[in-house]
């Protein structure tokens, strides 16, 4: 008898979870729609240091390709992977008011390339689409670039006297965080037109953040306007 429980239990068992399959079949409309192309677009940079820096905002540039792959439309969600190898300027521009004069801006030039999750709303050929993209990104440093303006250059009257960063190399080549954006997709023979802002929230740091280095924290912090460009492979 007890076996004979245990075989029911597993029976019904595996009709519930076949069910469960059917159900989401039935829903479920799968695609295969790969889509390629390019995107550019401008960056508002600022990096979180601790002990903190006064800073305005750094402007940047960001573009490269970008690789999208429609799996599947469940209820009215169209869900898919997104892709992205990108060349992107990020950095900082402190806000010196201490009345020497002195301005500096620093450029970080990455090639970074973000994982997306991508999720949207609307036409299914031609017309207009509202998305989500978000997931982990990860970037390698390339080069970088100081500006220092103002004569005499006298930083010895810097608030809580920070002037580690001038001049100072970086020291973690390898960068990670995560990232999120909203936009609108146009739909139209000739290929897709997206329009997208996103924000980047960097988890690692450029600097050394160990009890002995001079910044307990130097994350990155990215906003960012881009225009992609797409054509489909496969439909």
């Amino acid at each position: 008898m007890k076996h004979l429980h245990i075989l029911r239990t597993v029976a019904l068992s595996l009709l519930f979870i076949g069910s469960l399959l059917s159900a989401k079949a039935q829903i479920t409309d799968y695609r295969n729609n790969l889509a390629i192309g390019f995107n550019a677009g401008a960056t508002f940079n600022s990096v979180f240091f601790s002990p903190s820096i006064k800073q305005g905002t750094h402007q940047g540039l960001v573009g490269g390709f970008t690789a999208r792959y429609i799996s599947e439309k469940y209820f009215a969600m169209i869900c898919g992977l997104q892709v992205e190898c990108n060349f992107s300027q990020r950095g900082w521009k402190e806000k010196i008011e201490d009345g020497t004069g002195n301005t500096y801006q620093r450029t970080l030039n990455y090639v970074e390339v973000p994982f997306l999750a991508h999720l949207a709303f609307g036409a299914d050929h031609r017309g207009a689409r509202f998305f989500l993209n978000a997931g982990p990104q990860f970037s390698y440093f390339l080069s970088d670039k100081e500006e220092y303006g103002g004569h005499p250059w006298d930083p010895s009257h810097r608030p809580n006297n920070v002037t580690y960063q001038y001049g100072k190399a970086v020291e973690n080549m390898f960068e990670y965080g995560i990232t999120g954006g909203l936009g609108v997709e146009l739909r139209t023979g000739i290929g897709h037109f997206l329009i997208e802002g996103r924000y980047y929230y960097g988890l690692s740091d450029i600097y050394g953040n160990s009890k002995k280095d001079d910044f307990s924290r130097s994350g990155l912090s990215i906003i960012s306007g881009k225009l992609t460009y797409l054509f489909d492979l496969t439909k």
